[in-house]
């Protein structure tokens, strides 16, 4: 649906970092208060990766849009009131994306950014609800339908014959078979996995079956798969913790990302290649950037609660 201003609201919805933190550049150096030290940092982000300058130029031109937002090199004429107008509009915007309060407002259910929420069903069904989730219920007679608005929910299925128990998110359903199993929104490549039973899932129109110990792959448009997944570790994050096995920084980066507020932003690609292994709080983000920062060598600076930079490995002198 377009807004007023003729900018269609799904260029905001991005659940891309990336652009997050874009977007928080964008009211950075928009703002009258904007240092030289926040323009340096910008530029070294920035220049990090290409996808960082692509995502930058669609905020500068969505925001320029939605607050009238002169380019940069005109902005000193821009009277300080309109610039304060301008910046608060673009934090107004990031934070309704950030925070999720358009799903929040369509939902029966929800967790905060970092919470995890534990609900039992009209039918006895138990949901956890991992960091920034929202569903809605649309229960009936012929079906116990659950929309995932966004996040990540793991479901404890009572079993229901008459009544199937069908979870919708992300252009796919998933359909229980007497079973316990988890569904992610938000462009993941494995939005589904199954700790015990099966599921049946159709995306695309192509029906596949997922089993306990298996995770469905589902990717850039490529045709359904499922494989052997260690659904044990996926689903740490119930017990409040966040496990990883030889993954890349850049991928455990996002992941921490998802449980704080704001944007953690990977300064170097090729740092962000690197394999963690490690279990972490995912009620301490902060604690587990600094355990990766002693074991990793990688600098972190925090710009600001919201902001914190990851960069190249440190030099010893």
């Amino acid at each position: 649906m377009a807004s007023g201003d003729g900018i269609d609201a799904r260029e905001v919805e991005r659940e891309d970092p990336v652009y997050e933190a874009a977007a928080g550049w964008v009211a950075r150096l928009s703002s009258p208060d904007a240092t030289e030290a926040d323009r340096g940092a910008f530029e070294a982000w920035h220049a990090a990766d290409p996808a960082h300058a692509e995502a930058y130029a669609e905020m500068e031109a969505l925001w320029q849009t939605l607050g009238h937002v002169p380019d940069r090199r005109h902005r000193r004429s821009l009277p300080k009131g309109l610039a304060g107008v301008a910046v608060a509009m673009v934090l107004c915007a990031a934070l309704a994306v950030q925070l999720g309060l358009v799903d929040r407002l369509r939902c029966d259910l929800w967790s905060g950014v970092g919470d995890i929420t534990h609900a039992t069903l009209a039918d006895g069904s138990r949901i956890d609800l991992n960091t920034d989730t929202a569903i809605a219920l649309h229960f009936s007679e012929t079906e116990r339908g659950i929309e995932l608005l966004r996040g990540e929910a793991f479901f404890d299925v009572v079993p229901d014959p008459r009544r199937p128990f069908v979870v919708h998110g992300d252009e796919l359903s998933v359909r229980a078979v007497g079973t316990r199993f988890f569904v992610r929104a938000g462009g993941t490549d494995k939005p589904a996995g199954v700790v015990e039973g099966s599921v049946d899932v159709t995306a695309s129109g192509r029906p596949v079956r997922v089993s306990a110990g298996e995770a469905l792959i589902h990717a850039n448009g490529a045709p359904l798969s499922v494989v052997r997944a260690d659904v044990d570790r996926a689903t740490a994050w119930r017990a409040g913790r966040l496990v990883f096995t030889g993954e890349r920084l850049s991928t455990v980066l996002a992941e921490l990302d998802r449980y704080r507020r704001g944007a953690i932003v990977l300064l170097d690609a090729a740092a962000g290649e690197r394999r963690v292994t490690g279990s972490f709080d995912a009620t301490d983000t902060d604690e587990a950037l600094d355990a990766i920062a002693s074991s990793m060598g990688v600098s972190i600076t925090r710009l600001s609660p919201l902001l914190i930079l990851v960069g190249s490995p440190r030099r010893n002198s």
